[in-house]
């Protein structure tokens, strides 16, 4: 898709529309707008018992929107040991894509890391109201399970009202993601895009006991 720019990649997600590449060096970009979306209900985020008590130990030094670039070429990473990262949809295009987002404001990482090194993470795009979730990645024990735990207690605190996980699948139901139909997402899509949102309301280091008692409070 030739002359792609970052407006009308905002104009994608303002309709519920995002991108995909075939693969990392395929440099063609194509639109999904799935009949089925995968979200997390904010109210209804659910935390193993076993991950809240890795939450609330700090395993690792959370970090917001420090390394946006290092968590998307992470997310590109292809794992010849897992056979879900065989391949990846993030191609030089959407990196650079992803880049501007962030330049703009409308892009944030969330980042774990442990001696100085970034071990996991995820990153998505904002838009009033609604938070796209894109990729995340992980390195260490559940890097990318903490990264989601505080993304949704900064989602909550800031009164975020859509936390869109694209495609469903097993590993997102454990923590409460559902699947809804076209109709009801674009719904839902138009109307926290015009809502207004803080996604730093949430303090930026904040404790794990303090991400934790968000989740469970926050209205």
């Amino acid at each position: 898709m030739e002359d792609f720019t970052v407006d009308d990649l905002i104009a994608c997600y303002e309709r519920g529309v995002f991108p995909m590449a075939d693969s990392r060096h395929d440099e063609d970009i194509f639109l999904v707008d799935p009949d089925r979306r995968g979200i997390f209900p904010l109210d209804q985020f659910h935390i193993p018992r076993r991950l809240a008590r890795s939450v609330r130990a700090e395993p690792y030094q959370v970090r917001i929107d420090t390394a946006f670039d290092a968590v998307v070429r992470q997310c590109a990473m292809t794992n010849p040991n897992r056979p879900d990262r065989q391949d990846t949809w993030i191609n030089g295009p959407i990196e650079a894509l992803y880049g501007e987002l962030f330049q703009r404001g409308l892009a944030h990482s969330v980042e774990c890391w442990q001696d100085g090194k970034l071990v996991g993470g995820l990153y998505g795009v904002t838009l009033g109201a609604a938070f796209f979730g894109e990729s995340m990645f992980s390195r260490a024990r559940d890097a990318s399970k903490i990264a989601l735990v505080h993304l949704v207690a900064r989602l909550k605190m800031g009164r975020f009202q859509l936390l869109d996980a694209q495609f469903m699948t097993d590993h997102l139901a454990q923590f409460g993601a559902v699947e809804i139909n076209r109709i009801d997402y674009k719904r839902r899509l138009g109307s926290a895009v015009i809502s207004l949102a803080d996604f730093y309301r949430l303090p930026a280091y904040a404790a794990g006991a303090e991400v934790l008692q968000a989740i469970n409070h926050a209205s």
